[in-house]
């Protein structure tokens, strides 16, 4: 999930530094340009400073279009601006299906339409339509393979089709083509699957450093340093990460979350609730959630649990209902729920779509493991390890599987 998000300001990075500064102009209909509306924020991320231009871009855009609706070019911009609304406001049920629409009109009427390719791959990443993105990103490499950008698409959908050699190909590529923060994330999250988490840690660094400062991107890369940190047991300076965010941009949910994260390492377990319910106020994101039930489990708490576990429930439906593929999650989430065979139900739809990915072995060793059948899990655990990844969980489990841990 991680490096499918990176991929999203990967193209609002290039795509939006092409457009000229905001125009206040008057609204227009949406029988005019086609182009569903932009949502609006609520609460904190209403105050954000950028919200105002945004909505006078997007207002400035849709009257270019409504003046000439063959101008794919502020299509391309709107598409570009609500990839990142839906970052920011994890509306993703809304916009997903807003974004495919305009790009789908793009590519109607040019279909050799670069970017059009490579944004509509992105937001397939983000649905888990990997097979989608990866078809989507070589017809685009095909119409312009000196573009650094769409082998940061490559790279993501080799990973999470468990092509791992291919992955690392595009990575590669992908550096020597133009250095920066999107490659340097790239390189750092290959570093962590194969298992070099000190390499890891220094890639995400330079990424955390190439960044605009306090921009999202920025925001985002400083945020999965933390985030490694914490599987290195490093919590401090995860916490300097979290904080340093929060001082740029006090409404990055993200950020309050991963403190709460480290409240939870360290037992303090009301804290991190109270961080988690004001990241929760902030946006609709689903982990949030899910984490709140885990402590609540620690707690002995389970109504609570089953409560926090069901809402996750009921948000993964509404995005699967949008087109989004979120079979690996709902596995995960029903292991949690004491539910396997409807774990096993999804899970084995991700593994008939993609059965070399670490991850989805991962997952379905652990339910073979539940299900006492000791053989098939310790096939599929080594597996999820060929890659040497220490993610803690990985270990913990293969640790568990293999009668290394009681």
């Amino acid at each position: 999930m991680r490096i499918t998000l990176l991929l999203l300001f990967i193209v609002a990075i290039t795509f939006i530094a092409c457009q000229s500064s905001p125009v206040v102009t008057a609204g227009t209909s949406e029988t005019e340009t086609s182009i569903p509306a932009l949502f609006e924020r609520q609460g904190e991320l209403a105050k954000a400073v950028e919200w105002p231009r945004t909505k006078e871009k997007v207002a400035e855009l849709r009257q270019k279009i409504a003046s000439d609706p063959t101008n794919i070019k502020p299509r391309l911009q709107i598409a570009t601006i609500y990839i990142t609304e839906a970052r920011i406001t994890g509306e993703h049920p809304y916009y997903y299906p807003a974004i495919d629409k305009i790009l789908d009109d793009v590519i109607a009427l040019d279909a050799n339409s670069y970017e059009a390719l490579v944004l509509k791959a992105s937001v397939k990443l983000s649905q888990h339509k990997f097979k989608e993105a990866l078809a989507l990103a070589n017809r685009a490499k095909a119409i312009n393979p000196n573009e650094a950008y769409v082998y940061g698409i490559l790279v993501d959908a080799n990973v999470e089709l468990g092509n791992y050699e291919e992955a690392i190909n595009a990575s590669d590529k992908m550096q020597a083509l133009k250095p920066s923060l999107e490659s340097y994330s790239r390189a750092s999250y290959l570093r962590e699957i194969f298992g070099d988490t000190e390499g890891a840690i220094d890639a995400m660094r330079l990424a955390s450093q190439a960044g605009l400062p306090g921009s999202e991107p920025q925001c985002w890369s400083m945020k999965t340093l933390a985030e490694l940190y914490v599987n290195a047991n490093q919590l401090e300076k995860a916490e300097v990460e979290y904080q340093k965010i929060l001082e740029m941009r006090p409404s990055y949910a993200f950020a309050t979350a991963g403190l709460a994260k480290i409240e939870e390492k360290k037992k303090n377990y009301d804290k991190a609730l109270q961080l988690l319910n004001e990241a929760a106020a902030v946006m609709p994101e689903y982990s949030f959630y899910e984490q709140m039930g885990d402590i609540y489990v620690l707690k002995g708490e389970t109504g609570k649990a089953e409560a926090s576990y069901a809402k996750v429930k009921e948000m993964l439906e509404e995005d699967a209902a949008s087109g989004h593929l979120v079979d690996l999650d709902l596995a995960k989430l029903y292991v949690k729920m004491n539910k396997l065979d409807l774990a096993k139900k999804h899970v084995m739809n991700e593994y008939a779509l993609r059965p070399n990915n670490i991850d989805v072995n991962k997952e379905l060793a652990w339910i073979a493991f539940k299900e006492n059948d000791l053989k098939r899990s310790k096939e599929l655990i080594k597996v999820a390890r060929r890659t040497g990844s220490k993610d803690p969980e990985l270990v913990a489990r293969a640790e568990m599987i293999n009668g290394l841990r009681s």
